[in-house]
């Protein structure tokens, strides 16, 4: 098996790759790749590593030799994967690496949301306590998370582990049905349809994968069906959301905030309608939610078991 790893800094440089070499013959490290240089680089070989880098039809019928595709993500939109389908081409992606250091993330966001963390940190920094009439500052409404209502968009292992942290601050869970989902019940919680949903929660949290049925999931419309104090999370994948239509609806107040982990240009060269700077409790961090050291060790542990379960045939959870 020679394998390429076509953006092997996106695990960072303090994870040991050595499960990873000990299954594969040969393996070429490239720290990051470019669109024109994917041809080159992959070249000769039948395997191929990537967590971010696009491949294509192009790269395949260029490519004759590769049999394997191990994504280092969840997500797997960057493959074309009917052409890897039409080529042969086995996929395989990685599932339950980041469950605990995702779930911390976005229960971190609902709750510097839910006290407007940010808010009153840049008031005690503008001096604002300092000038104060009273011994505190109340100005940002702060929301009890107790016995409000949390709804799960993509009730996998992320969204599993939010609920297990959330049930913790004594919230209500509420799981939508997505396009295509049956309404019933999933682990004794509602599963309703996501408009029937919308309109319930105080905190919607996004944990699905971003597909052409998932696409801008979140738009105006789904927006304008939500509580005017609701918070809107998403760890997931910023295509999810129209982001226009969030920004519009933070500063109309037609929600109450929003936490983003992710947008839909990554990084954001161009520019992001979120990154403006006068849009109210909005927080977004730079795609960091799964980078906890040890989620990225997990993350090359299951690429050398996928690897390991190609080269013996015995992988049973394909992509494609």
């Amino acid at each position: 098996m020679k394998a390429v790893f076509l953006d092997a800094s996106t695990l960072g440089h303090d994870v040991d790759l050595q499960p990873i070499r000990s299954v594969v013959d040969e393996l070429v490290l490239h720290d990051r790749t470019t669109a024109e240089q994917v041809q080159g680089r992959i070249a000769g070989f039948d395997t191929v590593i990537v967590n971010k880098v696009v491949l294509g039809k192009e790269h395949f019928s260029a490519n004759p030799d590769i049999k394997r595709i191990v994504v280092t993500a969840t997500g797997t939109n960057n493959i074309d994967l009917d052409a890897a389908k039409e080529a042969g081409i086995r996929v395989v992606n990685a599932i339950r690496y980041g469950r605990t250091t995702v779930s911390q993330h976005a229960m971190m966001l609902i709750l510097a949301l839910a006290t407007r963390l940010i808010d009153y940190h840049q008031d005690v920094t503008a001096g604002c306590w300092e000038q104060s009439s009273q011994f505190c500052l109340m100005d940002h409404p702060i929301i009890e998370l107790n016995g409000r209502t949390l709804g799960i968009v993509g009730y996998g292992d992320l969204g599993q582990g939010l609920v297990e942290l959330a049930k913790a601050f004594g919230m209500k869970i509420l799981v939508a049905a997505r396009p295509g989902q049956e309404p019933g019940e999933v682990d004794g919680y509602p599963r309703i349809p996501l408009e029937e949903l919308l309109p319930q929660v105080d905190v919607l949290s996004l944990h699905c994968l971003l597909t052409s049925e998932t696409h801008n999931l979140i738009d105006a419309e789904a927006l304008s069906k939500m509580q005017k104090h609701a918070l809107l999370i998403n760890t997931s994948r910023g295509g999810l959301v129209d982001e226009k239509a969030l920004a519009d609806a933070l500063r109309k107040g037609r929600i109450g905030g929003a936490g983003f982990d992710v947008l839909t240009e990554e990084p954001p060269a161009n520019g992001n309608v979120l990154l403006s700077s006068d849009i109210p409790n909005l927080i977004v961090t730079p795609h960091c939610a799964w980078a906890s050291k040890e989620a990225r060790q997990r993350m090359v542990q299951l690429t050398a078991q996928n690897l390991e379960g190609m080269k013996n045939g015995t992988l049973e959870r394909w992509v494609a």
